[in-house]
């Protein structure tokens, strides 16, 4: 007798789940987009419309080459690229090629282990010192004894600039390796000799050795003379002030796309969800992810690159730590924010609680973020790391009415979707698609250089 039993159990008995979804109604999110991020950075700068382009007037500052020298590596040997010696002050406008090579050429490579003496204080300063590779820390004595650190110097900077002049002083501090360094050295000799030879060269030191400083404030613009305290009928200074005569302007950087539609699409699946209006949605999120990228990243307007070389400064161990962002911070007046990749964040927070330190947050948009010194740090991830592990934290001032950090956006700008984002239709191809240029106009201005500072070379790995 065969046995039936199996087979009536597995009869079924009812309508399947599979088959009734077929006549059900479900329930659907809108599409998702994992590239979208908290975009702090647009969202906190002080969007500033413009018509065309944007000019920075600024008064007059005398620029003494406080920049860095860059160096290039064939294998183990390190050599300066010759148009970078126009850093040093002394040389700053020399257009001779074959004195800079020359220059170059005298440079002899030194390397250092860490905690070895580069420079000691109170020797005679006979040579130009660039850290081609490493970092440094400048050490002097204090007011009442004992080493206070000064400053620590990294890839491209240098001292003993005043050596090329014939200067005779003495070290005023001591320069220590921090990490291996590789170090170029020029000699006064080596200067002095090649300046006798070469006629360009010698003749453009000699003009700087008799050029008098011009006045200037200690932040490196021309003087406004005034005077002060005085009694009776004095005879006051008279002055004015001097104006850059070629201000910067900022035109407006684009980022654009064209989104296509098949009308097929557009007309038969177009519910419960408008296709168009979706397609459109992500898409727009795209655009102002890019944005953000560039504002952080773009070689002639990013804030990363248009920091004033007198507020980059290197932590001073490798990870963020208190001291490395107090030093950021009182670099300029009314720091209204910090801005650090996520990991930059978290190794603050490790090198915080190493120390016992533990930062308060603040409430920003109804969000609670981590705050240093009642400043916020927000997270962004367009902020790059490199291979080895480092990136960058920015600190800036923010606004028109404070000299500080905007950004700029075109105004008027024809089918305005959003502020600075226009999205325009570009026709129906002969295969039926629906075109849209998608459109953002922006850029970003430093109105003046201590309004955006950064802390270099942060190392966010685990130690």
């Amino acid at each position: 007798m065969p046995d039936t039993a199996g087979t009536q159990d597995s009869a079924p008995l009812s309508l399947g789940t599979a088959a009734a979804r077929n006549l059900a109604t479900t329930t659907k999110s809108v599409p998702q987009m994992r590239e979208i991020s908290p975009r702090w950075l647009p969202r906190m700068l002080p969007w500033v419309r413009v018509k065309g382009s944007y000019r920075v007037n600024r008064r007059l500052a005398y620029r003494l080459g406080d920049g860095r020298v860059t160096c290039v590596n064939n294998g183990a040997d390190v050599r300066v690229v010759p148009q970078e010696l126009r850093e040093l002050p002394p040389l700053r406008g020399l257009d001779d090629p074959e004195a800079l090579e020359a220059l170059a050429g005298r440079f002899v490579q030194r390397e250092y282990a860490p905690d070895e003496v580069i420079v000691t204080a109170g020797r005679p300063a006979g040579e130009v010192v660039v850290i081609a590779h490493g970092k440094a820390v400048k050490t002097g004595e204090g007011a009442y004894g004992g080493v206070t650190e000064l400053a620590v110097l990294a890839d491209g900077e240098f001292v003993g600039d005043q050596v090329l002049v014939g200067a005779e002083d003495e070290w005023a501090f001591t320069l220590r390796a921090r990490t291996p360094c590789v170090v170029l050295v020029l000699s006064r000799d080596a200067a002095h000799e090649l300046s006798e030879r070469v006629e360009s060269l010698g003749a453009h030191l000699e003009e700087y050795r008799s050029t008098p400083v011009p006045a200037r404030n200690k932040k490196g613009e021309a003087e406004i003379e005034v005077s002060s305290g005085h009694s009776g009928e004095l005879s006051l200074p008279g002055t004015f002030v001097d104006y850059e005569t070629a201000p910067r302007e900022y035109e407006m950087s684009v980022t654009q796309t064209l989104l296509r539609v098949h009308t097929r699409v557009a007309d038969l699946y177009n519910g419960p969800m408008d296709q168009l209006e979706q397609q459109l949605r992500l898409t727009i999120e795209a655009v102002r992810e890019r944005q953000e990228h560039e504002l952080v990243n773009n070689r002639d307007f990013g804030l990363l690159h248009s920091a004033d070389l007198s507020q980059r400064i290197s932590t001073s161990t490798g990870p963020p730590t208190p001291d490395d962002m107090d030093d950021l911070l009182t670099r300029r007046r009314g720091t209204r924010l910090f801005l650090a990749h996520p990991r930059a964040i978290a190794a603050f927070g490790r090198e915080c609680t190493r120390r016992g330190v533990y930062p308060a947050t603040v409430e920003k948009e109804g969000k609670r973020v981590h705050a240093w010194r009642g400043v916020p740090v927000l997270p962004c991830d367009k902020l790059p790391i490199s291979p080895g592990g480092t990136t960058s934290i920015l600190a800036m001032r923010l606004g028109e009415d404070d000299q500080g950090v905007i950004g700029l956006q075109r105004d008027g700008l024809p089918e305005e979707v959003r502020p600075g984002l226009s999205v325009r239709f570009a026709g129906i191809s002969d295969k039926a698609v629906l075109s849209y240029l998608v459109s953002a106009y922006y850029s970003a201005a430093v109105l003046v250089p201590d309004a955006l500072g950064v802390l270099e070379n942060v190392e966010v790995a685990r130690r």
